[in-house]
């Protein structure tokens, strides 16, 4: 599968005429123009522009009108595109922080659990047993089947 190329500079275009302006937005939305919800389809249009962009990618708007008037729309539909894109990140950073909490909680869970079993080991079972050495290497193995899915977590992830 080959990917595709990262963009550097993307430039949107949006029409801004009394005709389309209110196609941008959610229909069934009561709040004035300048803090309503996207619609799907005008959402779909901009995730598909910004498919190939990264997090250093420049994203430029380009509103086109075709008249004067047509001009008024175009500062509410920006505030809303800002707006939506924040309320966006905003979700996507709080995910995140509650993904590394856990991911902490299930290192440090894994790791008490490793720290009583090869704690505790010889204290149970004197050096002279062979059940000792038995116990000891399938405990470090135990040890890495624990520890393995949070600490790729924290890393990969």
């Amino acid at each position: 599968m080959k990917s595709e190329p990262v963009a550097k500079k993307i430039t949107v275009f949006i029409t801004a005429d009394s005709n389309s302006i209110f196609t941008y937005f959610n229909p069934h939305d009561p709040s004035p123009i300048y803090s309503r919800q996207l619609s799907q389809e005008f959402e779909k249009y901009l995730n598909n522009c910004i498919v190939k962009a990264n997090r250093y990618s420049t994203i430029n708007y380009k509103v086109v009108c075709i008249s004067k008037i047509d001009s008024l729309f175009t500062g509410p539909l920006m505030e809303a595109i800002r707006r939506h894109y924040t309320i966006k990140r905003a979700l996507k950073e709080k995910e995140f922080k509650k993904f590394k909490r856990r991911s902490y909680y299930l290192l440090a869970l894994g790791l008490a659990v490793v720290m009583t079993c090869q704690g505790l080991l010889p204290y149970i079972f004197s050096q002279e047993h062979r059940v000792h050495s038995a116990l000891s290497n399938a405990l470090d193995v135990f040890s890495w089947v624990v520890l393995w899915k949070p600490i790729e977590r924290l890393i990969f992830y």
